[in-house]
C-alpha cells in the first residue's frame, strides 16, 4: 500500500513523540520563563496537516514545558518576515524585559532572501543577536534551516542555506546553545512537509521539530 494510503497521524508519526512523553523528557527542567525571537520559523508558521494539531513548534514546546513547570511564563515576539535587524530593532526591549531563562533565537532565512549578499554583513548581524541573547543569560535554543525550504529565483539558494546553517552552527557553539539541527532530517523529504507557500513547514513538520528540540533539551540537561 502507497504512503497516501495510509497517511501518518501524530499518534502513528516515527519522529513525534506525544506531550506526555516529551514532559518526562524534561522532568527536571529549571526553566519557568521561555521566549522566543526572531523571524516565522519562530512563529511556528505553517498549514494544517490532517491528522495534526493545528500548533506550531514553539506552541508544542511551550505545552510540554508546562506540564513540567506549571507557572512557566511564556513569551513569543517573532515576526513573519523579519530579518536580524528588525528582529533585533522590534523584538528586543520586549524580550530584556521579560528577562527569560530559555531563550530561541532562530533568524537569517531573511537576511539570505536578497539579490545581492553581504556575509560579513549577516554575521555581524547574527553575531550581535546571539550577544544580546547571551547577556539575559538564559540557554538560547536555535535550529539550522531544513534543505526543504527553498526560494526557487535564486540558483545559488541551496548554498545560502548550508552556509548561513555553517554560520548557525559555528554561533552555537560559541554562545553555548542547544542546535536542533534539522537541515538534513528526513522530514525534509516529505511529500507533505511544505505549506501552500512552499516556504513553511505544515503542522506535520512543526509536531517533528517540537520533538526534536525537547529532545535536545533533554540531551543537554542530561
Amino acid at each position: 500500500m502507497t504512503a497516501l494510503a495510509h497517511p501518518l497521524t501524530e499518534d502513528t508519526d516515527p519522529y513525534v513523540l506525544p506531550p506526555t512523553e516529551l514532559a518526562a523528557l524534561l522532568f527536571d527542567a529549571p526553566w519557568r520563563r521561555y521566549a522566543v525571537f526572531g523571524d516565522s520559523l519562530s512563529v511556528g508558521a505553517g498549514d494544517v496537516t490532517p491528522g495534526y494539531a493545528d500548533l506550531g513548534w514553539p506552541t508544542r514546546v511551550e505545552r510540554v514545558l508546562r506540564m513540567v513547570r506549571p507557572d512557566l511564563e511564556y513569551l513569543n515576539t517573532a515576526r513573519i518576515g523579519a530579518t536580524t535587524a528588525q528582529a533585533l530593532a522590534e523584538q528586543g526591549e520586549r524580550i530584556h524585559d521579560f528577562a527569560p531563562d530559555l531563550l530561541h533565537v532562530n533568524s537569517g532565512a531573511n537576511d539570505i532572501v536578497r539579490r545581492e549578499l553581504d556575509w560579513d554583513q549577516i554575521e555581524h548581524g547574527l553575531r550581535t543577536m546571539y550577544r544580546f541573547a547571551a547577556a539575559t543569560r538564559a540557554q538560547i535554543a536555535v535550529y539550522t534551516l531544513g534543505r526543504a525550504f527553498v526560494i526557487p529565483v535564486f540558483p545559488d539558494w541551496g548554498d545560502r542555506l548550508r552556509r548561513l546553517n555553517d554560520l548557525t552552527r559555528t554561533l552555537a557553539r560559541e554562545f553555548d546553545a542547544v542546535l536542533v539541527d534539522s537541515e538534513d532530517h528526513p522530514l525534509n523529504d516529505r511529500p507533505n512537509l511544505l505549506s501552500e507557500d512552499g516556504i513553511h513547514f505544515s503542522t506535520s513538520g512543526q509536531a517533528i521539530l517540537a520533538t526534536l528540540m525537547v529532545r535536545e533539551l533533554a540531551h543537554r540537561l542530561a
